[in-house]
C-alpha cells in the first residue's frame, strides 16, 4: 500500500507529504484548489508523461516521490523464488505467473537490481524545468518503464484517461481471468500453447529453409563424390612431395650415396674408382690386429665393441646400396606432380590441409543424410504439431468454460452493485465468445475474444465500455467492478485511487457509494478524491487541499496550495463545509451525524495504522 506520498514544488504545491490510511482516505477541497496535482504526482512516480510546465513558478526542478509498504509474504515470496518467472520476457504479461500486485512488484523490482529496505520501495521522479526528468527506484537511477511497471502493480488509478485502459481487450481479459481465479487452467493452457508456439517456429523454420537445404544438399553431393572420386589417403600429398624431391635430385643422391658406400665398403661400388681401403676393411684389419695380441688387458674388449661397430656400418651400407637406381623416372615425376596438383585442389576447397577434406568429407556425409530426410523430417513433425494442437485446443476449451462461468457472476453482480450506486438501469454484460477463426483459433490466452458492454441507463443501447459512459460514470463502474473483485480475490498490497467517482451522484446514492468505497478498503488501501460530504465521511483519514493567497512578501511565490490531514472538530468543519458551504450550527451538528453514522459494523483492515 501507499505509505507515503511526498510532493516539492509540483504545480501550486510547493512542499507537501501525506500519509494515506491503511484504509479509506478521503482528499478534499474546494473546486480548482489544486487536489488533482496528487494525482498528476502519482502518474508521475509511476511513470507517466514528465512536463516541465508542472514545475512551480521559479523553480527549478519538480520532485515527487512515493513509499510503498510491502507485506512480509510478497518480499519472502520473491526472495523463496516463487516468482521467478513473473517478470521474465520484457513482453510477458506477469498475470500469467499466478502472482500479481507486490509479490510481482518486488520481483521487478529485484530485476532492476532493487530490493525492498525495511519492507519498502521508494519510487520518485524529478522534472527539471528545462532538461530531461530522472527515474529512482530505491536511489537507483532507472528508466521511467521500470517505475511503471512496478507502480503498476500496486496502484490503480481510476481516473477519466485512467479508466479507458480497461477498454483495451487485453485489460478486460486480465481482469476476468483475476475474478475467475482461473490461474490453473490458465497455466495448464500456456504450457500447451508454448509447445504448439515451439513447434511452429521449428516447422516454419523447416519449411523455409527447404529450398535452400535441396540446393546444399546437391552441393555436399557433389563435393562429397569428387573428393570420393580423388581418393586422397592421409598423409599422401607429404608422401608424394618427398618422392619428387628425390626424384629431382636425383643426380645428387646417388653421388653422395656412391661416394659413402665407396668410404665404408669398396665392394659396393667399382672397385677401380675406390680410392684406398674402406672403412669397413680398415675395421677388420684392426680387430685381427688386437686379436693378435696375447697379452692380457683390454685388447679383447675393444676388439668386439670394433666387431660391433662393423656391424653397424653392415647395416648401414645396406640401406645405403638400396638407395641406389630407386630415385624413378621422369614418367613418374609427371605423374607425382598431378597428383600432387588433384590433391591440392581439394585442399585449396575444402582444406587448409588434407586431413581437413577428409573431416569435412566426413561431416558432409552426415549433414547430407538429415538434408536428404527433411521432408520425411517435416511430416514427421506436422503429426506431432497436430498432437499439440488438439492438446491446446481442449486446454483452450477448459479455461473458456471457467471464463464463461466467472463471465457471468460477474456482470450479475456488477449489475446489482451499480442500482447502488445511482445508476438504476444500468447494466454491464461481460461476453466470451469463442474465436471464429477456422484456420486458427488458438491464441496466447486462449481461444476467447473477450468484451465488457455496458449499458448505461434502459433502453440504451450496449457499447463497448469506454464508449458508452461518460467518466463519472465510469468511474462508478470501475468501482462496481472493484467492489466485486475484491469481494472475490481481496485486494492485499493494492491501492485503489478514484477520482471524478462521485459524478452526478447526491443524497442517498452519495451515502451508498462512500459505503461501498469503505467496504472496499476492507481488503484495500482506498484513496478518493471527492466534493461530496457522504463519501469523506466514510473515509479512515481525510486530507483537505486548500489554496491559499499569494505571499506578499514574495511576488514569485504566487499561489500556494496547501494540503493537510484534519481531525476531530477541524474535521467536523470541513465536512460541515462540504455539506452547505458554512458553518453554522446546524451544518456542524449534520456534520457530526454524517460522520457518526458513516461506519461499517465490520472494521476496516489495519484502520487508522497510518492516519494516526
Amino acid at each position: 500500500m501507499l505509505e507515503e506520498l511526498d510532493i516539492r514544488n509540483l504545480g501550486p504545491i510547493r512542499e507537501a507529504a501525506i500519509a494515506p490510511a491503511a484504509g479509506m482516505t478521503a482528499i478534499t477541497g474546494e473546486t480548482g484548489a489544486g487536489k488533482s496535482m496528487l494525482l498528476s504526482a502519482i502518474r508521475l512516480v509511476s511513470g507517466g508523461a514528465a512536463e516541465s510546465s508542472r514545475v512551480s513558478a521559479g523553480a527549478d526542478e519538480a520532485w515527487a516521490q512515493a513509499i510503498f509498504a510491502l507485506s512480509d509474504d510478497a518480499v519472502v515470496s520473491e526472495h523463496s523464488g516463487d516468482t521467478n518467472d513473473a517478470g521474465d520476457d520484457a513482453g510477458s504479461d506477469d498475470s500469467d505467473s499466478g502472482f500479481t500486485g507486490a509479490a510481482v512488484a518486488v520481483a521487478k523490482a529485484h530485476d532492476a537490481g532493487v530490493d525492498p529496505e525495511d519492507g519498502e520501495l521508494f519510487l520518485s521522479r524529478t522534472v527539471r524545468a528545462s532538461g530531461r526528468s530522472r527515474a529512482v527506484l530505491g536511489g537507483k537511477s532507472v528508466p521511467r518503464s521500470v517505475l511503471g511497471a512496478i507502480a503498476g502493480e500496486l496502484v490503480t488509478i481510476h481516473g477519466q484517461t485512467d479508466q479507458l485502459k480497461i477498454a483495451a481487450a487485453a485489460r478486460q481479459r486480465e481482469f476476468l481471468d483475476r475474478v475467475a481465479g482461473d490461474e490453473a487452467e490458465l497455466a495448464a493452457y500456456r504450457k500447451t500453447w508454448d509447445a504448439l508456439a515451439a513447434m511452429d517456429e521449428r516447422l516454419e523454420r523447416l519449411r523455409s529453409q527447404e529450398s535452400s537445404a535441396r540446393q546444399q544438399a546437391d552441393y555436399l553431393r557433389e563435393s562429397i563424390d569428387r573428393i570420393n572420386r580423388t581418393d586422397p589417403q592421409p598423409g599422401e600429398d607429404e608422401e608424394l612431395k618427398a618422392c619428387r624431391e628425390r626424384i629431382e635430385n636425383a643426380a645428387d643422391i646417388a653421388q653422395g650415396v656412391g661416394s659413402a658406400l665407396g668410404a665404408l665398403d669398396a665392394s659396393q661400388v667399382d672397385v677401380d674408382a675406390a680410392d684406398g681401403a674402406s672403412a669397413v676393411e680398415l675395421i677388420n684389419h684392426a680387430v685381427t690386429s688386437l686379436r693378435a695380441i696375447r697379452v692380457g688387458g683390454t685388447f679383447a674388449e675393444q676388439a668386439d665393441r670394433l666387431e660391433s661397430i662393423n656391424a653397424d656400418l653392415g647395416d648401414v651400407v645396406f640401406a645405403l646400396s638400396q638407395e641406389l637406381g630407386d630415385e624413378g623416372s621422369v614418367e613418374d615425376l609427371d605423374q607425382i606432380n598431378g597428383r600432387i596438383h588433384e590433391l591440392g585442389d581439394l585442399a585449396r576447397r575444402w582444406g587448409p590441409t588434407l586431413a581437413d577434406v577428409l573431416a569435412w568429407r566426413d561431416k558432409a556425409a552426415f549433414d547430407l543424410e538429415d538434408l536428404d530426410a527433411s521432408p520425411e523430417k517435416v511430416a514427421e513433425l506436422e503429426s506431432e504439431r497436430q498432437t499439440l494442437y488438439d492438446a491446446a485446443l481442449a486446454a483452450a476449451d477448459v479455461l473458456s468454460a471457467a471464463r464463461v462461468a466467472a463471465a457471468a457472476d460477474l456482470g450479475a453482480r456488477v449489475t446489482e452493485e451499480l442500482g447502488s450506486l445511482a445508476m438504476l438501469g444500468a447494466s454491464l454484460e461481460v461476453r466470451v465468445t469463442p474465436r471464429d477463426k477456422a484456420d486458427d483459433p488458438l491464441g496466447p490466452y486462449g481461444r476467447d475474444d473477450i468484451a465488457f458492454l455496458f449499458t448505461p441507463f434502459e433502453g440504451s443501447p450496449q457499447l463497448p465500455m469506454g464508449k458508452s459512459a461518460s467518466g463519472g460514470e465510469l468511474s462508478r463502474l470501475m468501482l462496481a467492478l472493484e467492489l466485486v473483485a475484491a469481494d472475490t480475490r481481496g485486494g492485499a498490497d493494492q491501492t485503489f485511487i478514484f477520482d471524478e467517482v462521485d459524478a452526478g451522484v447526491g443524497g442517498k446514492a452519495a451515502v451508498e457509494l462512500g459505503k461501498r468505497l469503505a467496504r472496499l478498503a476492507r481488503s484495500a488501501q482506498v484513496i478518493v478524491v471527492t466534493h461530496l460530504a457522504q463519501v469523506a465521511s466514510w473515509a479512515d483519514a481525510q486530507f483537505v487541499v486548500t489554496k491559499e493567497p499569494p505571499d506578499a512578501d514574495d511576488d514569485d511565490l504566487g499561489v500556494v496550495t496547501t494540503i493537510a490531514e484534519v481531525n476531530g472538530e477541524t474535521r467536523v468543519h470541513e465536512i460541515a463545509r462540504m455539506l452547505s458551504g458554512s458553518e453554522s450550527e446546524a451544518s456542524l451538528d449534520h456534520a457530526r451525524e454524517l460522520l457518526s453514522d458513516s461506519r461499517l459494523t465490520l472494521p476496516l483492515a489495519g484502520a487508522g495504522a497510518a492516519g494516526d
